[in-house]
């Protein structure tokens, strides 16, 4: 599936599991119930997944984790928090630059309306930062 299928789907996903949930819950909830909805739906979910890296000739096999990888394509970043912050989008950018996908989306579910609160970026476009319409 192409990686705009998946952010779709995603998408679809999250907007049925916040119908469902709402705000003010912790992040760990969201994610696991994410994963749960995508599987549910057929595709494949990895959770928080370790990614190794290398600074300097310094080898770290636990550089950082993903929340969630779907599809094997597409990284999802997501927040339970009360405003998005420069750096989440800067964390996901840097994600995807490290690990050398082509797509992310960061979803804040701490909000009353998930609509305006998630957001594409693409590895190598800074400010591909617009919400998407389902």
């Amino acid at each position: 599936m192409h990686e705009n299928q998946l952010s779709f789907e995603i998408r679809k996903a999250a907007y049925e599991l916040h119908t469902n949930l709402g705000p003010g819950l912790l992040e760990s909830v969201y994610e696991t119930a994410l994963a749960h909805e995508l599987q549910q739906a057929g595709l494949h979910v990895a959770r928080q997944v370790p990614m190794p890296m290398e600074y300097k000739g310094i080898r770290m096999e636990v550089g950082y984790r993903l929340d969630l990888v779907v599809g094997h394509k597409v990284i999802v970043e997501l927040k339970s928090v009360d405003a998005l912050l420069d750096v989440h989008f800067q964390q996901l950018t840097t994600y995807l630059k490290l690990s050398g996908f082509k797509l992310g989306l960061l979803i804040n579910f701490n909000v009353d309306r998930l609509k305006h609160h998630m957001h594409r970026r693409v590895n190598g476009l800074e400010n591909d930062t617009a919400p998407t319409a389902l």
